[in-house]
């Protein structure tokens, strides 16, 4: 009886994830981006609001308590404001059947908008302003026209979940209610396999934006996934697009994503984001650390990928200031010998294969790539960041970069590992490794790497230095002139990485 009396949870928050690319969002974060928009937006009756992708309809749910209390002085009655508010203000567009039910039933208190316990009077028809579209997806070529599923994956009967969801399988998002929405919020599915290797999957979120965008509401803000800040295949494009759109006039970003979605693992962390149509400037960015902020107000596009901290911002300034040679000119691509992960020594050969597991030998005669660096001394790094999914521990640190290792001359590897340079003596190569061990370079990997995968482009703010030296991190903050705040900030970053540290 007690327990009645004192416990009342919010079922919304203890409903499982559908899966971890269409996540259930949690009350508190809904309101937290609600708290965005201005209050008086929920002062006026005559403001419309759009949830394109309901999956619980909790996004709703919490307009419509804002509204009820907002609109008391206008509209004293309550169940007459209750009939407007749902009938004239809010509107959604479920993920699937299932969701659409679930969405009812949180804002109507009925699956169906006109069942019996509905607290809507005004609806005549199930589905009320939260309705459900069986779609199809638009083949060509193997592959969808708006989505780019994957035709053998995707193309089901009946029984099954198309995953072709309806606000972004149009041309013409509105006339699916046929007006203007003030506000559009959501919570997207974030991803589609795309019928690669393994678990391969293609961001999806984006067009989510991009069409909401078409819309032209007076305010958009959306929870995604922060991997498009500088990575995601297919993302290019959409990267530039919010860097250089001045509309965006927030953008909370969580590095940990489990603070937004507990027990949720969301590689590169997540994000949401304000976007105004009336007003344009620089960026309030909010940087999310174990329920810490860091603030900071700046322009999105200084850059061409986005710098995560705004901490990093005037380090990485002094560093472009030099006008050195970028690392990234000189590290390798995937597979530096062509070989693949799963390549294996054989049982003779003249030089040595470096896999996952340790050495063996290999013909030279079955090598066609980079067959020229062969006999030189090459430094190498593991294509895989030490850190789970690119993200930081517990105290917000990463140590980036798993494995640095020298192979001598007669030794090549598989993809397992990326080549950072090569050279003709041993102690410039042992020199680059040092250099790669340094908190300073690793800092400035990390600012690059938003999943678990270490690429040539990662090296991009990495100054290609003079290996005839042995660079220490107090040589580098010297040459770069960091202030004694800018050494906190990459020690408070980076974890010590000492030789053979692997």
């Amino acid at each position: 009886m007690l327990i009645g009396q004192n416990y009342n949870p919010d079922v919304l928050n203890c409903l499982a994830n559908l899966s971890s690319d269409e996540v259930f969002t949690p009350p508190k974060l809904v309101n937290e981006m609600l708290d965005m928009l201005p209050p008086e937006l929920f002062m006026d009756s005559s403001t419309t609001f759009l949830d394109p992708v309901c999956k619980t309809g909790v996004f709703l749910r919490e307009i419509a308590k804002r509204l009820d209390k907002g609109l008391e002085t206008e509209l004293h009655d309550r169940q007459e404001r209750i009939d407007h508010i749902f009938s004239k203000q809010l509107y959604g567009m479920a993920i699937t059947e299932l969701t659409a039910l679930l969405s009812r039933r949180s804002v109507y208190c009925s699956k169906t908008a006109n069942g019996k316990y509905s607290v809507c009077e005004t609806f005549d028809n199930t589905q009320g302003n939260i309705r459900f579209k069986r779609m199809e997806h638009t083949w060509e070529n193997g592959r969808c026209v708006f989505c780019g599923a994957n035709q053998e994956n995707y193309e089901r009967d009946e029984t099954l979940e198309t995953h072709a969801y309806e606000f972004i399988h149009t041309e013409l998002p509105e006339e699916t209610f046929n007006m203007k929405f003030d506000v559009i919020v959501g919570n997207p599915p974030y991803q589609l396999s795309d019928g690669g290797f393994g678990r391969s999957a293609s961001p999806i979120y984006h067009k989510f934006v991009q069409q909401a965008k078409k819309l032209n509401p007076r305010y958009l803000t959306m929870i995604i996934p922060s991997r498009w800040f500088a990575g995601g295949k297919g993302l290019n494009d959409f990267r530039a697009e919010m860097l250089n759109d001045d509309h965006i006039r927030k953008l909370v970003d969580f590095e940990d994503a489990t603070e937004c979605f507990p027990g949720v693992d969301i590689a590169g962390g997540i994000c949401y984001f304000l976007w105004e149509r009336d007003t344009a400037g620089p960026c309030k960015v909010v940087n999310m650390h174990n329920g810490t902020e860091a603030t900071a107000t700046r322009k999105l596009n200084e850059f061409k990928t986005f710098i995560r901290h705004s901490q990093a911002v005037p380090i990485i300034r002094k560093v472009l200031l030099k006008k050195e040679k970028s690392m990234s000119e000189q590290v390798s691509s995937r597979k530096p010998f062509g070989l693949p992960t799963n390549a294996r020594p054989m049982k003779s050969g003249d030089i040595k294969l470096r896999w996952n597991n340790g050495e063996g030998l290999y013909d030279r005669n079955k090598i066609q790539i980079g067959l020229e660096i062969i006999d030189d001394w090459k430094v190498i790094t593991s294509k895989v960041s030490y850190d789970h999914a690119g993200q930081p521990d517990k105290n917000g640190m990463r140590k980036v970069l798993s494995i640095v290792d020298i192979l001598p001359p007669g030794t090549i590897c598989t993809e397992t590992y990326i080549v950072a340079d090569v050279f003709n003596d041993k102690n410039s190569a042992e020199n680059l490794a040092s250099y790669l061990r340094t908190k300073f370079l690793r800092f400035l990997v990390s600012q690059l790497s938003f999943s678990q995968d270490i690429t040539k482009d990662r090296f991009s703010f990495v100054p290609v230095l003079d290996m005839m030296h042995r660079w220490t991190d107090e040589m580098l903050f010297k040459r770069y002139g960091l202030t004694e705040e800018e050494i906190n900030f990459i020690e408070s970053k980076i974890r010590p990485m000492e030789p053979n540290d692997e």
